[in-house]
């Protein structure tokens, strides 16, 4: 991006557009425009006459980026101070090829967004706006990530930690700075379609759902009219044991029956059993 509002009332030398593309491209960080200066002054690089140092340097980068303008790399502004990045319009041909970054969790995502949005703030306060509570693996993995930091504490009883995002935040999301964020309106335009959408499916469950127990009811009516449910009412027949009255066959359990066990007798006492069974034939129906 070039910058703006800049007169350039003198010649830019190229001896300073390439020190300035030297010191970007082997900077691991963005290069600020007062290191840039500083180190244009300490070369003698900055014309005679030159009084204002910062619109100097700012059109020394100006010349920097017409001079990439259409390349595969280009040198941005961001989080501060210039970087060099790939051309937008190629990184989904490099994604294809590249290693993919590890994504961050959801959890850690929404985290990273409201200490974004409204920074600096405390741990109880993250968790009244998520509605969950906040683990501390969570604010871990942002603190190693070199995404937030610790910002002081709140005057409050306990003084909390209050935490904020770092200059790696900028980098990371290629923002200038903070006053760059997405407006919270901006993201928030297409909510409530998506939550109307949402809802119908969520609604015609709901409707599904409670009219079952509704049908269930009625099988259960049905079912209470044809299957018998007390004494009294006639029903399918029962077979029943022949030998049982219906009394005894209603109130008595069914007892197994016990074969006697064979006796062995002896040959010469043949008759005497005869005369027992005739007896014992005798007196049943007097029993019964």
């Amino acid at each position: 991006m070039e910058p703006q509002g800049v007169d350039v009332l003198f010649a830019v030398p190229d001896d300073a557009v390439r020190l300035a593309e030297a010191l970007i491209f082997a900077g691991t960080e963005p290069v600020s425009l007062r290191r840039l200066a500083e180190l244009l002054e300490l070369r003698q690089l900055v014309p005679d006459g030159v009084e204002d140092l910062g619109a100097f340097v700012a059109a020394v980068m100006g010349a920097l980026v017409a001079r990439y303008e259409g390349r595969g790399v280009m040198p941005v502004e961001v989080a501060g101070g210039w970087q060099f990045r790939t051309a937008p319009d190629l990184a989904p041909a490099l994604t294809r090829v590249l290693e993919k970054p590890r994504r961050l969790p959801r959890a850690v995502m929404e985290t990273l967004a409201i200490i974004a949005y409204h920074q600096p703030c405390t741990r109880v306060e993250i968790e009244e706006i998520r509605g969950v509570s906040l683990g501390q693996n969570v604010l871990d993995t942002l603190i190693e990530a070199s995404l937030i930091a610790p910002r002081g504490r709140k005057e409050v009883p306990g003084r909390p930690v209050l935490w904020g995002t770092t200059p790696d935040f900028l980098r990371h999301f290629g923002l200038r700075a903070l006053s760059d964020l997405p407006r919270r309106e901006e993201l928030l335009v297409d909510v409530p379609d998506t939550l109307t959408s949402a809802r119908k499916p969520a609604q015609n469950a709901t409707e599904h759902t409670t009219s079952e127990p509704e049908a269930s009811e009625e099988h259960l009516v049905d079912a209470d009219e044809v299957v018998p449910s007390g004494d009294g009412i006639e029903g399918d027949p029962v077979e029943t044991d022949p030998d049982l009255t219906p009394a005894e066959g209603e109130a008595a359990p069914v007892q197994p029956e016990l074969e006697p066990e064979a006796e062995t007798l002896p040959d010469d006492v043949s008759a005497e059993p005869e005369a027992d069974a005739g007896a014992a034939t005798v007196s049943e129906p007097g029993r019964s």
